[in-house]
């Protein structure tokens, strides 16, 4: 089922989100919703505070990555790339800071370049709760990062400069009214 993506400006994209149990009602139901939810969107990665649920759990498929022509050199990496986090921590993030210009689909219509250092170390359980602690780099690491910092109740417009941000306003105060053009579900919490 395809699920509302929650725009900007709702309280449960700023909350961090809580650890979950193997018994959580319905987990697979919610991940395979989160799937359908992204892939309906055209998304890479979808965090369950972006539908609605303060939990930790995240989900990304680079599939549309790989088949950019923009990503060829790590388009053959990123082929197959689907995975599901499940209560993650990363441990460790490491080199020199690189920009990327980043979208999300909680903020749609707007896009900036976001720095983050380029790999990871992660640890987390997968969806028949395994523990696995995985290294990342590049594309990969950043789609993790991104994804991460929703379950962390940050932002990706949390990460640019200021004024860049106060000349965002307001779009930004429009989109959580709902005035803008997207072609997948949303709910604006500010929608009269």
């Amino acid at each position: 089922m395809i699920l509302p993506i929650v725009a900007y400006g709702d309280a449960v994209l700023k909350k961090k989100a809580q650890d979950i149990t193997k018994d959580h009602p319905d987990l697979k139901k919610i991940i395979d919703n989160m799937f359908e939810t992204m892939h309906n969107a055209k998304g890479v990665g979808l965090a369950a505070p972006q539908v609605g649920l303060s939990i930790r759990l995240f989900i990304v498929d680079a599939s549309p990555f790989a088949e950019d022509q923009e990503h060829e050199n790590e388009s053959k990496e990123l082929e197959g790339f689907k995975k599901i986090f499940i209560n993650a921590q990363i441990l460790k993030e490491g080199g020199t800071p690189w920009k990327f210009n980043e979208g999300c689909l909680s903020i749609p219509t707007i896009r900036e370049d976001v720095e983050r250092k380029p790999t990871l170390k992660i640890k987390y359980l997968d969806e028949n709760f395994k523990p696995h602690e995985e290294e990342y780099d590049g594309i990969k690491a950043r789609i993790i990062q991104h994804e991460y910092d929703h379950i962390e109740g940050i932002l990706f417009i949390d990460k640019i400069n200021p004024l860049r941000k106060r000349l965002l306003k307001r779009k930004l105060t429009d989109l959580s009214k709902g005035i803008v053009d997207v072609s997948y579900r949303m709910k604006f919490p500010l929608k009269k």
